[in-house]
């Protein structure tokens, strides 16, 4: 894989000029966590052994070089299963935007299934999703969509690789899908909420084909203390680190940081250091998710939310406070600054995964000028549409319909109307 990765860096330093080739490149999401960046480089080293075509395949983390520094567990991981961070593709290497004006680009998304507004002119070469996030891509006869959700989307690759090309698997790319499932799945706890039975097969399929990967528990555990590994970081490094933006009319963003929430409100002059950060990234609000752990490995998390405009916060807080799919189950504590709403989690089992399409909500309800925090409860406790390669739409994906008082008294006076008629 490793001679892969370099013929990668070569035909992008050397090609982006001419006429040819034509690249495929494999991008996951903006928060490049470890399931985003080997999904990555593992589908696409998938492709590239199996894909008949003309087009190279080309593994590209969807972040800055100088960013990969703030994600500790993937330096980590990669250097543990040898890899030199050096042979990897970022974002700002390759032009993506040239390559489809010329007509080289194709696109498959990995952990994610819809492209974040500032790349929504891409989306005319997305040729395949494979994601484990709640599915928001409309199907399409030209773009093959497979969205699980599982616990990783390492999964899922690990599952196209077994299926198709188990010859290509060796004991390093076997380490780095078995790392990421492990990580993903919480050492495969079921308490944590997180694994599923198809998790589990194939980290089990992994284990058995290469009976000399590391044990489950040590590994997990180093990966987890690098990951919780916030040491040297600045407050605009610690947001970075995991953060995804969201846009529709409320630009915000959602951060996750490794330490407890109380720690991080005590920093000095937190205010102002995240009035700057929103200021620079264009943010109007921003949602930090705080995740540390008890001495019995039992996960904490809580929820803050700060932004200047006291009608944002205020908006975006009882939304949150009202959510029913799932439910937070929030629990208001004390914040010592004027413009953080701080919460206290219930449900530890809610991860960003699950905050997202919340959130998405709330923007489509204030997008459409309603009225937030009044939507009828029968409303959010529509189940979710299952979601697997196999179910790519349902009519209840857009919820049910907004039907008004005033549409209902029209609706009757007509038939009231031709009963007398």
């Amino acid at each position: 894989m490793e001679e892969f990765l370099s013929s990668c860096r070569q035909a992008v330093q050397v090609s982006t000029d001419q006429a040819e080739p034509t690249f495929h490149v494999v991008l996951g999401n903006e928060a490049c966590d470890v399931d985003s960046m080997v999904s990555t480089l593992a589908f696409a080293y998938f492709l590239s052994k199996t894909a008949r075509s003309e087009k190279l395949a080309v593994p590209l983390l969807n972040i800055r070089q100088a960013d990969l520094a703030l994600r500790s567990d993937n330096v980590f991981l990669l250097r543990q299963t040898g890899f030199s961070p050096d042979l990897l593709l970022f974002r700002d290497q390759l032009d993506l935007r040239a390559l489809q004006q010329a007509g080289r680009l194709r696109l498959t998304l990995v952990d994610h299934n819809v492209l974040p507004s500032a790349d929504r002119d891409l989306e005319g070469v997305v040729v395949e999703v494979i994601d484990h996030h709640l599915q928001e891509r409309e199907p399409s006869p030209t773009c093959p969509v497979t969205v699980e959700m599982v616990g990783s989307c390492a999964t899922l690759v690990t599952e196209r690789i077994i299926q198709n090309a188990p010859e290509i698997l060796d004991q390093q790319l076997a380490q780095l899908l078995y790392a990421t499932i492990l990580l993903d799945c919480v050492n495969m706890a079921p308490a944590a909420g997180k694994v599923t039975p198809k998790d589990s097969q194939y980290a089990a399929a992994l284990e058995a084909r290469f009976p000399t990967l590391p044990p489950r528990g040590a590994l997990f555990q180093a990966l987890q203390n690098a990951k919780f590994d916030v040491s040297g970081l600045n407050t605009e490094q610690m947001l970075l680190k995991d953060m995804k933006a969201v846009s529709g009319s409320l630009n915000l963003a959602v951060s996750v940081l490794y330490i407890t929430l109380e720690e991080f409100l005590q920093k000095a002059e937190l205010e102002v250091e995240l009035s700057d950060f929103c200021q620079k990234f264009g943010l109007e609000l921003l949602l930090l998710m705080t995740i540390s752990f008890t001495e019995s490995k039992e996960p904490i998390r809580d929820l803050a939310v700060f932004s200047h405009s006291a009608t944002c916060r205020e908006q975006v807080s009882q939304y949150l406070e009202q959510a029913r799919n799932p439910a937070l189950n929030l629990c208001p504590i004390s914040s010592p600054h004027p413009h953080i709403t701080a919460y206290q989690q219930g449900n530890t089992l809610a991860s960003r995964k699950k905050l997202l399409p919340i959130i998405k909500d709330f923007l489509k309800e204030r997008d459409r000028g309603g009225c937030l925090g009044d939507v009828e409860e029968e409303e959010s406790q529509v189940p979710p549409t299952p979601m697997n390669s196999l179910v790519e739409g349902c009519p209840l994906d857009d919820r049910l319909p907004c039907i008004s008082a005033q549409a209902l008294e029209e609706k009757f006076r007509k038939i009231a109307d031709r009963e007398v008629d």
